[in-house]
């Protein structure tokens, strides 16, 4: 059961869904993508991602929170131990939200343009 193309790239990168049907769980955890999709069968393992994800992680997300953290030390003015348990909360979900859209839409992509291969 082949779909006619593959899945709308934004809503199957923001879901989390297979790049072929668009309705498949692309992850098994947080960030490990299955070895197929449980709904089309399409083999995710010739699919990669390569370390696309965590650059898009660390440079979106740490300009972000580099800003942030002048413009709330500038404005309030907290102490120290305020940034060091404010920031580790607020980065690491939002890395780890960046890393798997980023690793979808790569993954996505991949599939899009090695579909001969």
């Amino acid at each position: 059961m082949m779909a006619a193309g593959p899945a709308p790239l934004v809503p199957a990168a923001l879901l989390g869904r297979c790049p072929r049907c668009g309705r498949g769980p692309l992850f098994i955890r947080v960030l490990e993508v299955r070895e197929e999709c449980p709904v089309c069968g399409l083999d995710l393992r010739a699919h990669d991602a390569g370390d696309g994800p965590a650059v898009a992680g660390i440079f979106l997300v740490g300009a972000i929170a580099v800003i942030a953290a002048l413009i709330v030390d500038t404005k309030f003015g907290p102490p120290l131990w305020v940034h060091a348990v404010l920031w580790p909360v607020v980065v690491l979900p939002l890395t780890v939200g960046v890393m798997r859209v980023a690793k979808a839409a790569l993954l996505g992509l991949n599939y899009r343009h090695r579909q001969g291969v």
